[in-house]
């Protein structure tokens, strides 16, 4: 049975489509199951900031790997890999078909093959660096890192904190940081289980009315409170990287919209680039259209219950 990742930049539309998906497969005698493979929406009492499928989603189809960590704790790509290889693997084993969705590169690799990740952090070098971003910021140390992988710091947000200062604590290390940050190395490593690859797209201009919306809705829906309270309970520096968390505290919704569509620009970049996936555009279909398109890719693969 075939994994089916379902990828794409934020506000694209993966979780309609999953369950969209979800209901065709019904349909067909199977039982789907949607493995979230976000770093973000680990984190609980974060879900509307992250955009993790609400209680009414989740009705319409069981979602794993939500919620589940608390956000003053940080958490790795290393440890996420064991736990979506544990319910990826689980599934398979009761015949459920795993549904992968999410944006996240590295994670959406985690999930779905045993990558040979970076080196653990160094616990002489981290908290220096951490240091220097609590003082400095992130875009002071991201000028640092143009200046010494610039190939590295053009693929980084500067306002990414938690990049930023990995790739410097690489460098620290003697490591060299991925160049381009492209996850390419997500098709050079072996897959685990026979998965069908969906990249979920759009027409910039669709998608960035689409962000703006739902910066808006995020914020009628009470993502400032959450973040307030998650800093007022000494929010993870890995919490405090998802998108819109700094701007949310400081009141600026145009910068979050801003960064936002960037980091979804980035993404479209990434996942165009990638060979072997089936590209599904959005733009100008609905969710239920784009789960057809991706049920029939599915039943065309070879082998039993593909």
């Amino acid at each position: 049975m075939h994994v089916v990742a379902l990828f794409g930049p934020t506000a694209v539309g993966k979780t309609a489509v999953a369950i969209a998906l979800a209901q065709l497969l019904r349909e067909r005698g199977e039982d789907p199951i949607a493995i979230s493979v976000d770093a973000l929406q680990v984190y609980r009492g974060l879900e509307t900031l992250t955009g993790a499928a609400t209680r009414e989603e989740q009705a319409l189809l069981e979602h794993r790997l939500l919620s589940f960590v608390d956000p003053r704790e940080t958490f790795s790509a290393g440890e996420f890999a064991e736990h979506a290889h544990s319910e990826i693997d689980a599934a398979l084993a009761a015949e459920r078909r795993p549904i992968a969705v999410g944006g996240t590169g590295l994670y959406l690799q985690a999930a779905l093959t045993d990558l040979e990740l970076r080196p653990p952090p160094d616990p002489a070098i981290r908290p220096r660096i951490q240091a220097r971003l609590d003082e400095n910021g992130p875009e002071q140390l991201h000028a640092e890192l143009t200046a010494r992988a610039p190939a590295t710091a053009k693929a980084i947000d500067p306002h990414d904190r938690t990049r930023v200062g990995r790739a410097l604590e690489l460098l620290e290390m003697g490591e060299q940081p991925a160049p381009t940050g492209d996850g390419s190395r997500l098709w050079t490593a072996r897959l685990r289980h026979p998965t069908l690859l969906c990249g979920l797209t759009m027409e910039r201009a669709a998608l960035y009315e689409r962000i703006d919306t739902r910066v808006d809705e995020m914020v009628a829906a009470g993502a400032a409170h959450q973040v307030t309270q998650a800093d007022a309970a000494g929010a993870s520096r890995t919490a405090r990287s998802a998108l819109g968390f700094e701007e949310l505290r400081a009141g600026d919704l145009e910068s979050m919209k801003r960064r936002t569509r960037n980091y979804a620009k980035r993404q479209l970049s990434w996942l165009r680039r990638l060979p072997g996936v089936h590209e599904i555009d959005l733009t100008s279909q609905s969710a239920s259209d784009a789960a057809d398109q991706i049920a029939h890719i599915l039943a065309a693969r070879p082998g039993p219950a593909a």
